[in-house]
């Protein structure tokens, strides 16, 4: 065995000449020199790496993601006005929110003069046809049972009611709030439609438009039979309307139209105050 490899002695190559490479380097596999890379190059090369990476995918996100179709608000002041009413503390009810009231008082629309048809001896006092005949109806039913009802308002017109609002109003020294609480403005009572009746009892005619109506047979009467001819009280106490009470004020709901006429009324509710 030849052991010069290990004496330390400078072996000849095949080309005849001496390595000038030293003998630690020899023993080592790889002799080709490495490099280093300094941390701080790592660092920053891999920071940049995932800086592109982001603008790339946000690149692709912006041109691939599904653009939403924008519905403008038709009316742009509801936001504001919902928002509004929200923190003042109203509810607003689904029944009234657009009804066109005055003073607790609904808009009514005249009943054509075609319509009316007389409900008293004199001819004066008039309502719609199918009221009309119901009215009569009744009080034939009361009159066999010795109950007299007597008519005392029925129909009237926006012209009658300016003078009955108004100048009653201006006799009394009233504030509009104190006669509408009696007395609708014009355009605003039942009467205008012909399915509204004031109803007396021509037993106790001091009575007729006067709270202790409800003390007389002729209203107890009522009150137990008035629904089978489809007229009910339009005022009752502590009516949601804020009306004072009533009793001799009826209204007919027998027919479709009577029925529409007055559906806001019958299911008018106050929006609630702000505590």
């Amino acid at each position: 065995m030849n052991n010069e490899g290990f004496s330390g002695k400078p072996q000849n190559s095949p080309s005849g000449k001496s390595e000038d490479i030293p003998p630690a380097l020899r023993d080592t596999p790889d002799v080709a020199p490495k490099v280093r890379v300094r941390p701080r190059f790592l660092i920053i090369g891999g920071v940049a790496v995932f800086v592109l990476l982001a603008i790339i995918s946000g690149f692709l996100f912006f041109v691939t993601t599904p653009k939403k179709t924008v519905t403008q608000d038709p009316s742009p002041t509801s936001s504001a006005s919902a928002t509004s009413l929200s923190q003042s503390g109203n509810d607003v009810n689904p029944e009234n929110k657009n009804a066109d009231t005055l003073l607790g008082h609904f808009s009514y629309s005249e009943a054509p003069e075609s319509e009316l048809v007389t409900i008293s001896a004199d001819g004066r006092i008039r309502m719609r046809k199918a009221a009309a005949q119901k009215y009569q109806a009744m009080a034939e039913a009361a009159r066999s049972q010795g109950v007299i009802l007597v008519p005392i308002s029925a129909f009237r017109s926006v012209k009658d009611q300016q003078q009955l609002f108004f100048g009653v109003k201006s006799q009394r020294n009233q504030s509009a709030a104190e006669r509408a609480a009696v007395s609708a403005p014009p355009r605003y009572s039942e009467h205008h439609t012909g399915y509204a009746v004031d109803i007396g009892d021509g037993a106790v005619p001091a009575t007729n438009v006067n709270p202790n109506f409800d003390k007389t047979k002729a209203f107890q009467w009522l009150q137990a039979n008035a629904a089978r001819f489809s007229f009910e009280i339009s005022f009752p106490n502590d009516n949601p309307q804020g009306v004072s009470y009533e009793p001799w004020h009826w209204r007919y709901v027998g027919d479709q139209d009577s029925l529409e006429t007055f559906y806001k009324a019958r299911n008018f509710k106050p929006a609630k105050v702000a505590q």
